[in-house]
């Protein structure tokens, strides 16, 4: 997809784990606050490190139970200026985008399309598939 102006996402989904979150604005001196990262889907994975969505790419998600929704991951997610803007007040925090960039090439989170439709709920199992 080609626009001549103005901002797009690239995909369906949009997931980021909480750690992610917590890292970066950590890093950049600003309080948790996951509207900056606009997902869709915020995972909150046992034990995970920051930034362990990278090696989800080409792996599926599956939501609930085993057979649940489920989404292919598809690429990484580069962030842009966005992130740097408070989501109450419109403030730039430009730390914000280059804390991204010095922890993760600028990315954080991953993109995903849809391979099973279904209901998903807050508090929902995730299961990563063996790839």
């Amino acid at each position: 997809m080609q626009l001549k102006q103005g901002i797009f996402d690239d995909a369906c989904i949009s997931v980021i784990a909480s750690v992610t979150i917590q890292e970066i604005l950590n890093g950049a001196g600003r309080p948790t606050d996951v509207r900056r990262f606009r997902p869709n889907i915020v995972v909150d994975a046992d034990g995970g490190a920051p930034f362990a969505e990278d090696r989800w790419l080409g792996r599926r998600l599956t939501f609930g139970t085993t057979d649940g929704p489920a989404v292919g991951v598809t690429q990484r997610d580069k962030r842009c200026v966005m992130i740097n803007l408070d989501p109450d007040t419109a403030d730039s925090h430009a730390e914000v985008l280059k804390t991204a960039v010095r922890l993760n090439d600028c990315h954080a989170g991953i993109y995903a399309t849809v391979v099973k439709a279904g209901e998903l709920r807050v508090g929902h199992s995730v299961w990563l598939d063996e790839g």
